[in-house]
């Protein structure tokens, strides 16, 4: 099949340049000493963790039940649960573990610990901790981390498995020193709740940090046990205009039609809108505003100059231009790739991935899950 038979919109993945994304950040992890265990929320598919895992040890980062069970029926065992539990999903969790998981989950607050340790079930825990980021997590050097440990480490069924960061403020940053001074904080913050840990008596194993822009460019992980950024198996628009990559490097689009031309704006019609791309304006907060996606030519993945979905509609998407669009060039019924703003949102969209070799052949076919 070739992209041109595809019905659309659909979603494409090409598979060279993700093995080449996959492959460069299992080299970084190891020049810096430290696991990688790759977050599958993006991605959400057993084909691409795969690719992910080959030459590391096998552990996966989750952010929904869902994914765990779903990567569990594809063999994957070792699963971190990387969103603060819920005491209502502790019995989806154990069932987990029932069924063969060495599930971790994580908390970072009391209540959440007594349930877990009320639970009765066998738990394996990480207390989060807040670096910069400001969504969750304790701060490395308050009371609450220890009143935490204490109250995991005291119940019988429960291991106290060690500490989380993210540091999702990563995604602020504008330049390569502002980045790696984030992956420090990061890393620093980390080791020093896991260091408090020891020296309370209590057990840390694991020093568990990772964004993709700080994997990309920290210095220095000593301490750190493991890393777990996710998005750069794909990239997108955003992290190409932050510095993590570049477009060549973007490895997921979006499949659309041209459906209408509108000469007198110097707009053209695409079948492909919000639900297709996502609403996702992050690149807008950059130099150089990507609109909801870069157009591309559909056989080579390559932008065309200065064209850019302008408007999302739910199904309709506006494309827009910089210069005269060559309307000749676009004949209504042609397909062309949109690369998005931000690849976790648009995925998620699809059951499926159209994977290419880098060309129009369609090689392949990857489900994906979806769901909480």
């Amino acid at each position: 099949m070739d992209l041109d038979d595809l019905p659309t919109p659909a979603l494409v993945l090409d598979r060279r340049v993700l093995a080449a994304n996959t492959r460069a950040m299992t080299a970084r992890m190891r020049r810096l000493g430290v696991s990688l265990r790759p977050h599958l929320k993006t991605a959400k598919s057993a084909e691409v963790a795969r690719l992910a895992l080959e030459g590391n040890f096998g552990g996966i980062t989750v952010s929904t039940l869902c994914e765990a069970a779903y990567f569990l029926d594809h063999g994957i065992t070792d699963i971190l649960y990387a969103v603060g539990m819920a005491p209502a999903k502790l019995d989806r969790a154990a069932a987990l573990g029932d069924q063969g998981a060495d599930l971790k989950i994580i908390t970072d607050n009391a209540y959440a610990a007594q349930a877990i340790a009320a639970h009765g079930a066998a738990h394996t825990v990480l207390i989060e901790v807040d670096v910069g980021d400001k969504r969750g997590g304790v701060v490395p050097d308050g009371p609450e981390l220890l009143e935490i440990a204490r109250i995991l480490d005291g119940a019988s069924t429960v291991t106290l498995a060690g500490v989380l960061a993210h540091a999702g403020h990563s995604y602020e940053c504008r330049s390569d020193e502002a980045m790696a001074a984030v992956a420090e904080d990061e890393r620093a913050g980390a080791v020093m709740a896991a260091e408090r840990l020891l020296a309370a008596g209590l057990p840390c194993p694991m020093v568990s940090v990772g964004s993709t822009p700080t994997a990309v460019f920290a210095r220095d992980l000593g301490g750190a046990t493991e890393a777990r950024p996710g998005v750069y198996m794909f990239y997108d628009l955003f992290q190409a205009g932050i510095g993590v990559c570049g477009l060549d490097d973007i490895a997921l689009s979006v499949l659309a039609t041209v459906i209408g031309h509108r000469r007198d704006d110097n707009t053209l019609l695409v079948d492909a809108g919000g639900l297709a791309l996502s609403k996702d304006r992050s690149t807008a907060a950059l130099p150089e505003d990507r609109g909801f996606g870069l157009v591309c030519d559909a056989a080579s993945g390559r932008p065309y100059p200065g064209l850019r979905v302008r408007t999302a509609y739910q199904e309709h998407g506006i494309v827009a231009a910089d210069r005269p669009i060559d309307f000749d060039a676009l004949p209504i019924g042609a397909k062309v790739r949109v690369l998005p703003n931000h690849a976790c949102m648009t995925a998620a969209a699809y059951e499926a991935y159209n994977v290419v070799d880098s060309g129009a052949e369609v090689v392949a076919s990857w489900p994906r899950c979806n769901g909480w």
